[in-house]
């Protein structure tokens, strides 16, 4: 099958592939349109109930509009068989990989051990000053801020995390998931042959390889393992042409924000810490995939690379 046509700034070959696991939203969705606005082909790896499905053909559509080629496989990128049928399309179809994102977010947001009864005297001590309930005045510092008032955040109630705690299952599968799946992949494809000479693998990470968010446990030690294979990929892949980094962008407003427990909290940080008071965007981070495709990128290799305008040199309050 060849393409309707081709953009007219592309700066892929018509035969060139990205391969995008997670590929129906947030970062995933983000980088395929930047991508095929420059004319790469895509092949989107998602998993979504069929009513959501049917809400992404129009996306799907307009990619195809670009004028590069399009595979979709809604389908779970862990399971071996389904990645043999991934491989297996992309065969048939021709060409090479030329970009491999892995933006898999399936992760267990569970703590480690039940919380101890929160106490907030600091907020009890204001209510008396004002001369108003607590608990109002929680209440209302919770809609303020998930209205956007950051500065709020400390006198909002606490989150409320699932009531099961994590065990020894959710923490293998969530590092699998997010961390060390990326090795199957990348290994799979090599063996079928279809990375182009310069290929280009990239992985995502956060903050939270570093730091200990509650109810983070499990994907924090997914993300240091992703670091640690991108690692191994980067040096024991790169005689064959391919280069392996990973992204660490800012706190950004994507799903997988959404899914964890307290996540107004992050966000209103983040937009405090930033020295452009917002947050990361998927877009920001697209362009940077974009960016390290190209060959003039070719020489960096087995980097951790910060996408979040500042976030982590800022001390805040500016």
């Amino acid at each position: 099958m060849v393409a309707a046509s081709v953009p007219q700034n592309a700066a892929f070959s018509p035969s060139e592939w990205a391969v995008v696991l997670g590929g129906s939203s947030g970062f995933g969705l983000a980088t395929a349109r930047k991508l095929a606005a420059h004319g790469l082909s895509l092949v989107l790896v998602h998993r979504d109930r069929r009513s959501t499905v049917r809400t992404l053909e129009p996306v799907f559509e307009e990619l195809r509009g670009q004028g590069v080629r399009l595979r979709t496989h809604n389908l779970d990128a862990l399971d071996p068989e389904g990645r043999a049928r991934v491989i297996d399309d992309l065969s048939r179809e021709g060409g090479r990989v030329r970009v491999l994102l892995h933006s898999i977010a399936f992760g267990n947001l569970k703590l480690l051990v039940p919380e101890p009864p929160a106490d907030a005297p600091a907020l009890r001590e204001l209510a008396d000053e004002l001369g108003i309930d607590a608990g109002k005045l929680s209440q209302a510092a919770e809609r303020l801020l998930r209205a956007g008032r950051a500065e709020l955040a400390g006198l909002a109630p606490p989150p409320a995390y699932p009531g099961r705690f994590l065990e020894a299952e959710d923490l293998a599968r969530t590092v699998h998931a997010m961390g060390t799946s990326l090795v199957d992949w990348v290994q799979d494809l090599h063996r079928a042959g279809l990375f182009a000479s310069d290929a280009r693998v990239f992985g995502l990470t956060s903050e939270g390889n570093a730091l200990a968010w509650k109810g983070y446990a499990a994907v924090s030690a997914a993300k240091a393992a992703l670091e640690a294979v991108a690692r191994s990929i980067a040096t024991e892949f790169a005689p064959y042409g391919i280069r392996c980094n990973v992204l660490q962008p800012g706190v950004t407003d994507t799903p997988a924000l959404r899914a964890i427990p307290g996540h107004e909290r992050l966000a209103a940080h983040a937009r405090l810490r930033n020295p452009q008071h917002r947050l990361t965007t998927p877009e920001d981070v697209a362009g940077v995939v974009y960016l390290l495709s190209q060959p003039e990128a070719a020489w960096i290799n087995g980097e951790v690379i910060r996408v979040d305008g500042g976030e982590h040199v800022s001390g805040g309050g500016g």
